[in-house]
């Protein structure tokens, strides 16, 4: 087993845990590669000598690696996720940012859980994805989403229409600050902060769910994972913003129709076998807390 790593080189809690697990691989002889930028940080603070960085950096870890190592919060999954692409390379998740739904495990688990997965004592758990196309020749920064895609004003304290149809059938004109189209995975970011509904990531479904809808009865819904969405800003609105797991496109063109639907690739995150997507939701939303005085 090759072990990719990788991480959030603007977080200072990296360094240390990432320069322990390097050296614990050396004398486990396990072979492993290093991001360039993080194998570059590594070097500018001494914790790791250079001919070692040199020997095993890489600008493409998912392209030398059996299993990734992803340490950050979920921003950072994400980013490992698009490298990762359509290859189908395992992501471990390593918490070192704030809330971790995508984590697989803490910082303080590295070792034991390498141990574990050399034992074959861990699964592979895949997420779904959505795919995005244009009408238009303006290329999108990213085409795909693991989370979500989101569509929203830009620049402007306007409210943005956007009208939806979905396998064909008109379901409604947004009246809204922007729409997110999520997945399960995707259910507890963006979405969740819009009021929208939290899916277990095995649910073969997607969310619509608008941002600060300007109709009180608007509400998020579930839609079957077949579904085809197509969306389209009329004409008379300014430039606005599709951003796809936070890398946004602007969009100038008038009445460009978005198609969005269940993409052919998933993501597969690597899991250990007690670990239960109900109790990550009780860990991190303190779900069964008691407050007490």
């Amino acid at each position: 087993m090759i072990y990719g790593i990788s991480g959030n080189t603007k977080k200072e809690k990296l360094w240390a845990p990432v320069a322990h697990l390097v050296t614990w691989l050396l004398k486990r002889d396990l072979p492993f590669s290093l991001h360039q930028n993080v194998a570059r940080g590594l070097i500018e603070r001494s914790l790791v000598d250079r001919d070692i960085c040199d020997r095993f950096c890489t600008d493409d870890v998912a392209a030398t690696s059996d299993i990734i190592l992803s340490f950050g919060g979920d921003g950072t999954f994400l980013k490992s996720a698009h490298d990762v692409g359509t290859r189908g390379t395992p992501i471990l998740g390593v918490n070192i940012g704030r809330l971790g739904f995508l984590a697989g495990i803490e910082v303080g688990q590295v070792s034991e859980t390498i141990d574990r997965i050399e034992k074959g004592d861990y699964w592979i758990e895949s997420r779904m994805t959505l795919e995005a196309s244009l009408q238009s020749d303006v290329p999108l920064q990213k085409n795909w989403a693991l989370n979500e895609f989101v569509i929203e004003r830009s620049g402007s304290a306007k409210l943005i229409s956007i009208d939806v149809l979905v396998d064909g059938t008109p379901l409604n004109t947004y009246w809204a600050d922007g729409l997110i189209i999520a997945t399960p995975t995707g259910s507890t970011a963006y979405s969740l902060a819009a009021g929208g509904p939290i899916l277990a990531p095995g649910c073969g479904a997607m969310i619509l769910t608008p941002i600060s809808p300007h109709m009180l009865t608007v509400r998020p819904i579930v839609l079957p994972e077949s579904s085809v969405i197509e969306a389209q800003i009329p004409a008379d609105h300014e430039s606005y913003v599709l951003a796809a797991d936070g890398q946004s496109t602007i969009l100038q063109e008038e009445e460009i129709k978005l198609t969005i639907r269940r993409a052919a690739h998933t993501i597969n995150l690597v899991r250990l076998p007690e670990q239960h997507y109900f109790h990550t939701l009780r860990t991190k939303l303190m779900w069964g807390v008691r407050h007490t005085k």
